[in-house]
């Protein structure tokens, strides 16, 4: 019987909810400080429908304040420029796409939130219910084992092998590799080595919160199809509904469709070159500090980072000093690697 578990690390400009699944993290939930609620899911909004794209059944809407969503309609239900409507977010924006809208009905006065979305506590219970939520230095832990694994392009398999998964603009690759995994009958092996990787990958799917379509290259050849498409039906069972699973390819391949709820992590805590972003980076800067600072209540503390990691750190230092004091500094050093974070007692 599968276990889940919640944790919430409530951060300075920054709260992570976990889930677990078996011990291991299946979600990892991140809001910031700044982040627009207008555009997060479950958010209720007055939107102005700003222009329409007929030919893709597509209305840009006006969130107020420069805040921009898609509602796709069907033709008996074409709405008109100018008309105001209230909406819901279904799909939070990704990179270069907007977020995606469902109408609830007419609107009025101007495009501004009208319920905002669910707190983070909240959305954690939702997702798992009657159960308590950890918090403290275990959530922060775990929140910090969460965030590396979901960063991560290549994951062990259990029982031996690794699990690569590769977004790209099109699509989710994910390849199966049979690695050092041993057995006699390799047929036994390869079936074994791809039903496991089907429940990994859907943890992993979820715990990255990526979507859309997922094409997954199994190992060997000659495949169980009815015990693949079942294994597959279970593991991606929790991300329904919405979830499509097409059958064993003639190339060794099975294709799904995900629904896109949520942001992908990765566009949260990476810049779009892939490299961990300066916001991230001064997050970790911020918990190393205030680890630290508890670990030695007396003492000054001295950060040293790089320059872009610094200035991302300046408003969270304040907010850190509201809880430790103003006993530490934070030094911009041209010469530290961006993802060097030094901390040190004077």
């Amino acid at each position: 019987m599968s276990e889940r578990h919640l944790y919430l690390d409530r951060g300075m400009g920054e709260s992570r909810g976990v889930v677990t699944l078996d011990g291991q993290a299946e979600r990892l939930l991140v809001r910031r400080d700044g982040d627009d609620p207008r555009l997060a899911l479950g958010a209720r909004c007055v939107a102005r429908v700003a222009s329409l794209e007929p030919a893709l059944a597509t209305a840009f809407l006006d969130l107020g304040g420069g805040a921009e969503a898609i509602l796709p309609f069907k033709p008996d239900a074409k709405p008109v420029r100018g008309q105001t409507l209230e909406i819901e977010i279904r799909s939070e924006p990704r990179r270069g796409k907007l977020a995606i809208a469902r109408a609830l009905g007419p609107g009025e006065g101007t495009p501004r939130l009208l319920g905002p979305p669910r707190d983070l506590a909240a959305e954690l219970s939702a997702l798992v219910r009657e159960a308590d939520i950890v918090e403290g230095a275990v959530a922060r832990e775990m929140a910090d084992q969460a965030e590396a694994e979901a960063l991560e392009v290549l994951h062990p398999i259990p029982g031996g092998g690794v699990l690569a998964v590769e977004p790209t603009r099109a699509l989710t690759a994910i390849d199966i590799d049979l690695g050092e995994r041993k057995g006699a009958d390799a047929k036994r092996v390869t079936r074994q080595a791809n039903l496991a990787a089907l429940g990994l990958a859907a943890r992993l799917l979820r715990l990255k919160g990526l979507g859309g379509i997922v094409v997954i290259d199994l190992v060997g050849r000659g495949h169980d199809g009815n015990a693949l498409m079942s294994a597959a039906r279970a593991a991606f069972g929790p991300d329904n509904p919405g979830v499509a699973i097409g059958p064993v390819g003639r190339f060794g391949t099975m294709e799904l469709s995900l629904p896109r709820r949520v942001t992908p992590l990765g566009e949260i805590l990476c810049r779009e070159d892939g490299q961990i972003s300066d916001r991230t980076l001064a997050q970790r800067l911020i918990r190393r500090l205030e680890a630290e600072g508890a670990a030695q209540p007396g003492a000054r503390l001295e950060a040293r980072c790089a320059p872009g990691v610094a200035e991302a750190a300046r408003p969270l230092g304040a907010l850190l000093a509201g809880r430790i004091g103003a006993r530490f500094t934070i030094k911009a050093d041209p010469a530290v690697p961006r993802e060097r974070l030094e901390v040190s007692a004077g």
